[in-house]
């Protein structure tokens, strides 16, 4: 077999992973489903109503070839009002709008400046060829600065996320003033903060109260709070005419389904529409962990360091077992093994309270 030493190797560290079925009588506290939408059925009844009354269903091309909707046009407009952006663009995946952010922007001459604990899309896409990329130590601001003081690039890129995946905390607010101040362009990936945090549940520029100017840009996902599939980038005009015309994953992939594009439009009304209701249960959740757990969380993603990937292997088994779903996560994907928690609003405050009370009594 071409990788059977491999696979070995994986297993012998408690490495290997395996594709699960979702079971759905087990309660979900692993998916970053943060607002519960994936259940709102107002929300996908609303969507397919307005898909079956359209002449097509699918998106059928790229969006430069015939496939850019006024489904998407008319999301794209509603994006760059609530989040104050002059500019956007739907695309396939928060994987894919990493992808054509770091391979689009940064040239020859330029740099790009990258939190080590950035996403694993981001990582991949800084290692393609003649991309000169520097890791600075998470949210290290001090670091970051004096790189950027530095360094004599033609440009200056820097790549932080609002929410940390896995840590769970926020970007430092002090990166927009060293990126504004050192001229370069920040982007920021909203993936997890997005429809989290902020006045307005629009993520940490929202949060931080920051006007958007022509340096910065904001990445988001659809498939985590918005409750559907895919991505956004909003940016200047300037910037996003430059990567409609140079991102790969936007000139040659197909253009972001009609479904998807429409039931995160809806999930963005909903969440503008119930921002009080939101930002009440997403705060009552966070209290529920600090009483519980002992842990203050900034969003909804809950870290719980085991340091042994065996024990978290085998307590996400027994917690399945009782009728609860979290995260094991493991190297690569985190330094040190921890017990992911996602305290989801489709799960109840007694649900959750009941899931951290047994988490609780398995690490002391």
């Amino acid at each position: 077999m071409y990788y059977e030493n491999e696979i070995k190797a994986l297993k012998r560290s408690k490495r290997y992973r395996t594709r699960e079925v979702v079971d759905n009588s087990v309660l979900d506290f692993a998916s970053n489903d943060y607002l519960g939408l994936s259940h709102n059925k107002e929300l996908h009844n609303t969507t397919c109503q307005t898909l079956s009354e359209l002449p097509l269903h699918s998106s059928k091309a790229s969006l430069l070839v015939n496939g850019y909707h006024q489904i998407h046009k008319d999301f794209e407009d509603s994006l760059k009002e609530a989040n104050g952006f002059l500019d956007a663009v739907v695309l396939g995946s928060g994987f894919n709008a990493n992808i054509a952010l770091i391979e689009a922007l940064v040239r020859s001459g330029d740099e790009l400046f990258m939190d080590e604990l950035y996403h694993a899309s981001g990582v991949l896409a800084s290692q393609i060829n003649g991309i000169n990329v520097k890791f600075f130590k998470h949210n290290d601001m001090q670091e970051l600065s004096q790189m950027l003081n530095s360094s004599d690039a033609k440009r200056k890129i820097v790549a932080v996320e609002g929410i940390y995946s896995m840590d769970g905390d926020l970007v430092d607010a002090e990166v927009f003033d060293i990126c504004n101040n050192a001229d370069a362009i920040l982007i920021v990936d909203e993936a997890h903060s997005s429809g989290v945090v902020g006045n307005k549940l629009m993520g940490v520029f929202d949060l931080y109260n920051i006007v958007p100017k022509p340096n910065h840009i904001k990445m988001g996902t659809l498939g985590k709070a918005y409750g559907s599939f895919g991505a956004y980038i909003l940016a200047s005009e300037h910037i996003v005419e430059y990567l409609i015309n140079r991102a790969k994953p936007i000139i040659y992939a197909t253009s972001l389904s009609l479904y998807d594009t429409l039931l995160a439009h809806n999930a963005l009304k909903f969440i503008l529409s119930h921002t009080d209701s939101l930002k009440e249960e997403i705060a009552l959740r966070q209290r529920v962990v600090y009483e519980e757990l002992g842990i203050k969380v900034e969003g909804l993603i809950v870290p719980i360091l085991i340091g042994d990937n065996a024990k978290v292997i085998e307590m996400k088994n027994i917690l399945f077992t009782n009728g609860y779903a979290v995260g094991g996560i493991r190297q690569p994907t985190v330094k040190s093994a921890i017990i992911r928690l996602i305290a989801r609003l489709a799960q109840s405050e007694n649900e959750l309270r009941t899931l951290c009370k047994s988490i609780k009594s398995m690490t002391v």
